[in-house]
C-alpha cells in the first residue's frame, strides 16, 4: 500500500515564496474550502505534478511558476511504501527532478524520461490514468472512467488488476517475435547464399574434371606442333648453314678484286701515259727535222731511229695494253661474282638468324604451355581441396537449416505464448474473474446512492444497464446528477478492487467540486455516509465552496488570498 504523508509546494500557480503545507495523512476527511481563486485546487495540481510531472487541470508547465517571483518553484512529497520511506522533488526554474529512498538520493539517470518511468513503474505502480481514476474525481480535467477510450478502460483495470504485466510481457514477446523473424531472414538468406556457393563449387569441381584434362591434352598438342615446327626450322637452317659454307668456301677463294683492281687501274693509267708520251715524241721526230728550240737540224738517220723505235714501243704498249684491258674485264666480272656472292650470304645469314629468332619464340610458346598445364594439373591433383570446400559449405548449409528449425520452432513457442497474452488470453480470463465483484460493487455503491439500477461491465467495459423505468440506457443517457452517482460508485469500486490488489492500495481519495456540481441534497447526504462511514483506510479530502459541510468533516482547511498570494488561513 502507498502511504501518502505531506505535500508542500511554493512559488507553484498563485503561491508566493513560503511553504504550504497539507498534511495527507492526519484526518480521515478533510473539507478544503475557499473562494474562487483562492488556490483550494492547487493541491491537485501540486499532487500530479510532482508525481507525474503534468498538471491536474489543463494549465501549460511554464505557467506553474508564480507569475511574480518567476523563479524557484518547487513541489516535495512524501510517502511511504511497503517499509519504505520516499520522497519525491519537483522543481521548475530552475529544472529538478529528484527521487530519495530511505533518506539517501536514487542515482540520476542520463534521460529523465528513465526516471519517470522507474517512480511510476516500480515505486508508485501507477500511472497518471488509473491514478486519477482510484485517487481524484474532479470537476475539470478529470475524465470519468465511462468517458474513456475502450484502450484507456483497458489500461486501467490491467493497472487496478496487477495484469498490466501481462502487456508488457506481450510487448517483449512481440519484440522476440520480430527479432526472431529478423533472424530467420538473415538465415535464409545465409542458406541460400550457402545453396549458391555448393552449386558453383559442384560446377567448378565437374569444370576441373571435365575440361582440365581437355585443356591439358590441347596445351600438350600444341606443345607437339610447336615442336614439329622447331625441328622443320632447325633441319631449314641447317640446309642454309650448309649453303652458307659453301658460298664461304667459294668467297675464300676469291681475292679482294676490288684491291686488284685499283692496282691494275694504276698500271693502266701508267701505260696509257707512256703510250701519249710515245705518240707525242713520234709526232715530234715525224713533224719536225729541226729543232726548234736550238734551230739545229736533226740528224735524219737518229730522226728515223727515233720514229722506228717510238713505233715498236708503241705496238709493244698496244699488246700490253689490250691485255691489261683483259685483265680488267676479268677482275671486274670477278668482283661482280664476288659482290653477288657477298649478298647471297648476307641473306642466308638473316635467314638463319630469323630461323633462331622464330625457334626461341616456339621454346618461349612451350615452356609457357607447360607452366599452364603444371598449373592445371596441380589443379586436378588438388581436388581434394575443393571436395574439401564442398563439403565444408555443405556443413554449413546443414547447421543454418538446423538453426532455422529452431527458430522456427521457437517462434511457434512465442507465437502460442502471445496469443495467451493478447487481450483475448488470460487476460480476459482474470478479467471475468474480476468483473462479477467488480459490477456487485458498483451496484452496492450505487444503491448507497439511491440510484436503483442494474449497472454491469462486459468483458470490453461496454455498460449495460438495466433499470423497470429505463430501457436501451447507457451512460451517456443519464443526467449528470445521474452520471455523477455512477462516476461515484465507480471510483468507490476502483479503490476496493485496489485495496484488494495491495500493490495499488492507497490513502488518499480526493474529489473537486463534487458537491458544487451535479449532486442534489439527497446524494450529497448518501455520499457523506459513504466517505464516513463505507470507505475505510482512506484520507479523504473534499475540495468545495460550500463552507456550511464544517460539521460533516473532522479536518477542514480554508484557502485565501492574501497580498495577492493564496495560503492557508
Amino acid at each position: 500500500m502507498i502511504l501518502f504523508k505531506t505535500i508542500k509546494w511554493k512559488n507553484f500557480l498563485s503561491t508566493g515564496n513560503q511553504w504550504t503545507e497539507i498534511n495527507l495523512h492526519e484526518s480521515d476527511t478533510t473539507l478544503i474550502i475557499g473562494i474562487n481563486g483562492a488556490g483550494k485546487s492547487t493541491v491537485l495540481d501540486a499532487l500530479t505534478f510532482v508525481l507525474f510531472n503534468k498538471p491536474f487541470r489543463k494549465i501549460n508547465k511554464p505557467q506553474l511558476v508564480n507569475s511574480q517571483n518567476d523563479k524557484d518553484c518547487v513541489v516535495e512529497i512524501y510517502f511511504s511504501s511497503g517499509n519504505n520511506e520516499y520522497k519525491v522533488v519537483r522543481g521548475i526554474k530552475p529544472t529538478l527532478f529528484e527521487i530519495y529512498k530511505n533518506g539517501e538520493k536514487l542515482p540520476q539517470n542520463a534521460d529523465v524520461k528513465d526516471d519517470q518511468c522507474h517512480l511510476e513503474n516500480n515505486i508508485l505502480k501507477l500511472n497518471y490514468k488509473s491514478f486519477t481514476q482510484i485517487v481524484v474525481l474532479g470537476s475539470s480535467s478529470f475524465v470519468p472512467f465511462m468517458q474513456l477510450t475502450a484502450a484507456s478502460r483497458r489500461e486501467v483495470i490491467e493497472d487496478l488488476l496487477d495484469i498490466k504485466i501481462f502487456s508488457s510481457m506481450n510487448d517483449v514477446i512481440k519484440t522476440k517475435i520480430k527479432d526472431t523473424k529478423d533472424q530467420i531472414k538473415v538465415l535464409d538468406l545465409k542458406e541460400d547464399s550457402f545453396q549458391d556457393k555448393i552449386k558453383m563449387q559442384e560446377s567448378f569441381i565437374n569444370q576441373l574434371q571435365e575440361l582440365g584434362q581437355k585443356e591439358i591434352d590441347d596445351k600438350n598438342q600444341k606443345i607437339d606442333d610447336l615442336t614439329t615446327q622447331i625441328e622443320s626450322t632447325i633441319s631449314t637452317n641447317e640446309e642454309v648453314q650448309k649453303n652458307l659454307d659453301d658460298k664461304n668456301d667459294v668467297l675464300e677463294n676469291f681475292s679482294n678484286p676490288s684491291e686488284k683492281l685499283r692496282k691494275l687501274g694504276n698500271l693502266k693509267g701508267k701505260l696509257s701515259q707512256k703510250v701519249a708520251n710515245i705518240t707525242k715524241e713520234h709526232k715530234f721526230f715525224t713533224e719536225n727535222t729541226v729543232c726548234p728550240t736550238c734551230t739545229q737540224g736533226i740528224d735524219e738517220k737518229f730522226r728515223l731511229d727515233r720514229i722506228a723505235d717510238a713505233q715498236n714501243k708503241a705496238k709493244e704498249l698496244q699488246t700490253g695494253y689490250e691485255d691489261l684491258q683483259i685483265a680488267i674485264k676479268e677482275e671486274e666480272h670477278r668482283e661482280r661474282q664476288f659482290i653477288a656472292l657477298s649478298k647471297e650470304v648476307t641473306s642466308l645469314t638473316h635467314e638463319i638468324s630469323q630461323n633462331n629468332t622464330k625457334i626461341s619464340g616456339y621454346e618461349r610458346q612451350i615452356r609457357e604451355l607447360q607452366s599452364e598445364i603444371q598449373k592445371t594439373t596441380k589443379q586436378l591433383e588438388n581436388q581434394n581441396i575443393e571436395h574439401d570446400k564442398l563439403e565444408s559449405y555443405k556443413c554449413s548449409s546443414v547447421q543454418i537449416k538446423e538453426k532455422l528449425s529452431k527458430h522456427k520452432e521457437t517462434i511457434g513457442y512465442y507465437e502460442f505464448i502471445h496469443t495467451l497474452l493478447k487481450d483475448g488470453g488470460v487476460k480476459t480470463k482474470i478479467i471475468k474473474h474480476y468483473l462479477p465483484l467488480i459490477n456487485q460493487q458498483v451496484n452496492k455503491y450505487l444503491q448507497m446512492l439511491d440510484f436503483y439500477i442494474n449497472f454491469s461491465l462486459d468483458e470490453e467495459f461496454n455498460e449495460k444497464i438495466k433499470s423497470p423505468i429505463h430501457e436501451n440506457f447507457s451512460y451517456s443517457s443519464f443526467s449528470e446528477g445521474e452520471k455523477m452517482r455512477i462516476d461515484l460508485a465507480l471510483l468507490f469500486t476502483w479503490r476496493e478492487v485496489a485495496r484488494l490488489k495491495n500493490s495499488v492500495n492507497t490513502n488518499l481519495l480526493i474529489m473537486d467540486e463534487v458537491f458544487d456540481s451535479s449532486l442534489d441534497g439527497f446524494g450529497t447526504d448518501e455520499f457523506l455516509k459513504i466517505i464516513r462511514y463505507v470507505i475505510k483506510d482512506a484520507n479523504i479530502f473534499v475540495i468545495s465552496h460550500k463552507s456550511e459541510l464544517h460539521d460533516k468533516f473532522s479536518n477542514v482547511v480554508k484557502f485565501d488570498k492574501v497580498k495577492g498570494f493564496s495560503r492557508i488561513v
